[in-house]
Parts: structure tokens; C-alpha cells; sequence
């Protein structure tokens, strides 16, 4: 077995689950803490057959995202069934909760049992995040004109994903890059010098078929959330219409993807709470419907991925 996978096992693994946990732990009793009556009163609400249907748009959103990176790892050029795959897919979602979900990259670590390089995982990583980051700017679209004030926030991502696409369109100019940066000293030079290797890999995953497929693939994905949002806001009695039910949404994961925040926690909340009281939703069911929400998307994703990490010690089956 792989020396990466070794060494995850024993207390190494299971202390890292255990901060995940008290993490959580953290963020329950803070988000509850003002509000923990309006929670439980939204959850008798909205009932259990409306929290499968809100767990279940949910795992559409994981299961979509798994099948674009399933598509990334192959034409990256790496053959992995499908089970493993998405045992270890599912298990970056753990680490959800890091500064850009960079923590997702933990995947490397149990992909190495089958020879696929850093690199590589950091490339299909790059391509996931901008895949996401461009559906959820087509998603905000949507309401924009509801609320045109967020038009600074949506241009910063569109100039964030203008600067990527520029950036690996030219294999060329990347590799002129490259050879210049290569034949210098320095830690920082060192550090270009693997940004625009993983940018020269990531290019491989954005031709323009495959640009089209991630971009569908990652609207209705995130889309499957936002309409979880607005199940739940229905359902809680409020009147937000289904485009800027979506609209906040997909702002509130923008916002916390710019925060650079571990997952966007506070900074989506924020968000989220802010517009339904603009729309006149009243604070405690605003607060209810977020908290609600946010355990139904991210710290569901979190509690999956840390029984495929758990599961990933031993190579085990997600099935097993």
C-alpha cells in the first residue's frame, strides 16, 4: 500500500476527524445559539419528507460534481472504477470547510495508491473550482435585477474566471512562461514554476466540448441546491420568488468563495439573511432557513466525506 495511505492510519486519521468534528461542534452551537427555537420550529415545519427531498436535491449536486471529476481524472489520464473513485471523491469533502475548499486536495493523498501525481489532483481541483465559480455566476444572473447592488460582487467573479481562462488558453505563451520562470532561483520562482505547471496541466480539462459539458453539469448541480433554498423558503411561508430564491443563493456561495473564509462560513450566512430581510422575510425565520439550509448542503457534504475518509484508511469500498 501507498506510504501516503500508511500513514494516514491509526490516531493520525482519527485526530484529523476529530478536529473536523469539533469544528462542527463549533459552528452548531454558535448558528443555534440566538436561534435554536426558530431551527427546531423550521425542521417541524418543513417536515421529514421535505428534509430528504432537501438531502436528496443535495446529493444530486455531490453526484453530479463526482461525475465531472471522474470525466477530469480520465482525460487527465488516469483510469480509476468508479467505486474508488467516488469513495475518495467524497472524502474531500471533509476538508469542505478550508479556505477555498482547498483542503478538497486531500484527495492526492489516497489517490497516490493509484499512481496519480499531485499535480495532477491540484489540475482536476483548479478545473473543478472554476467550473463552479462560472455556473455560479450564470446562476446569479438570474436575479441580479432584483438586487443590482451585488453587481460589484458578481463582476469581481467574472474577472476571476476571465483571468483563469486567460490565463491556460495559450499553451504557448504558458510554456514561454515556463521556460523562463525555470531557469530562475528563488523560493517565489520556484513557486510560479509549479502554478503554471498545474495551470499547463489544468488546460488539458478546458476544450471547448468539455468547457460546455462542466458548465452544464455545474449549473445544474448547484441549481439543485438553490432550489432546495427555495423548497425550504415555501415551505417556511415566506414570498421569494423562485429566480431570487436562486439569485441569493448562488451571491451567498460568491460571497464566501471571495472570503476566502473556511467554506464561507459567516460570510454566505451573512449574506443569505441579509437579503431574505430585504425582501422582507422576518429575522427568525431568515435565520432558521439559512442555518437550515447550510446544514442540509455543507455540513452534510462534511459528514459524508468523513465517512468516505474513514472508509479511505484501508482503500475500503464505499459500499463495503
Amino acid at each position: 500500500m501507498n506510504n501516503g495511505i500508511t500513514q494516514l492510519e491509526g490516531w493520525q486519521l482519527k485526530a484529523l476527524i476529530l478536529s473536523i468534528v469539533i469544528a462542527v461542534g463549533i459552528y452548531l452551537a454558535v448558528s443555534l445559539w440566538g436561534g435554536l427555537h426558530d431551527v427546531l420550529g423550521a425542521f417541524f415545519h418543513i417536515g421529514l419528507l421535505g428534509t430528504l427531498i432537501v438531502l436528496l436535491l443535495s446529493l444530486v449536486n455531490y453526484g453530479l460534481r463526482f461525475i465531472r471529476w471522474h470525466v477530469y481524472l480520465r482525460v487527465l489520464g488516469y483510469q480509476i472504477d468508479w467505486l474508488s473513485s467516488l469513495r475518495i471523491y467524497l472524502s474531500g469533502f471533509a476538508l469542505t470547510t478550508t479556505p477555498g475548499k482547498a483542503g478538497e486536495a486531500f484527495r492526492g493523498v489516497f489517490l497516490k495508491q493509484y499512481h496519480v501525481p499531485f499535480p495532477t489532483t491540484f489540475a482536476a481541483l483548479i478545473s473543478e473550482r472554476l467550473s463552479d465559480l462560472v455556473a455560479i455566476i450564470l446562476l446569479t444572473l438570474l436575479g441580479l435585477s432584483e438586487y443590482p447592488q451585488a453587481r460589484n460582487i458578481v463582476l469581481v467573479g467574472v474577472l476571476a474566471v476571465v483571468l483563469i481562462l486567460v490565463s491556460i488558453s495559450s499553451r504557448k505563451a504558458l510554456s514561454s512562461i515556463q521556460g523562463f520562470i525555470s531557469v530562475k532561483t528563488g523560493k517565489i520562482f520556484k513557486l510560479l514554476d509549479q502554478v503554471v505547471r498545474l495551470l499547463i496541466e489544468a488546460r488539458r480539462c478546458h476544450t471547448l466540448k468539455l468547457l460546455v459539458f462542466s458548465t452544464i453539469i455545474s449549473i445544474v448541480s448547484w441549481g439543485a441546491e438553490a432550489i432546495a433554498f427555495y423548497l425550504v423558503l415555501e415551505w417556511l411561508g415566506t414570498d421569494v420568488s423562485l429566480s431570487f430564491a436562486v439569485f441569493i443563493y448562488s451571491i451567498s456561495m460568491l460571497a464566501g468563495a471571495i472570503s476566502f473564509l473556511p467554506g464561507g462560513l459567516g460570510s454566505s450566512e451573512a449574506v443569505m439573511i441579509s437579503l431574505l430581510l430585504l425582501k422582507g422575510v422576518l429575522m427568525p425565520t431568515a435565520i432558521a432557513a439559512t442555518v437550515f439550509i447550510r446544514l442540509a448542503t455543507l455540513w452534510f457534504a462534511v459528514a459524508i466525506g468523513l465517512f468516505a475518509m474513514y472508509k479511505s484508511r484501508h482503500g475500503e469500498l464505499i459500499t463495503s
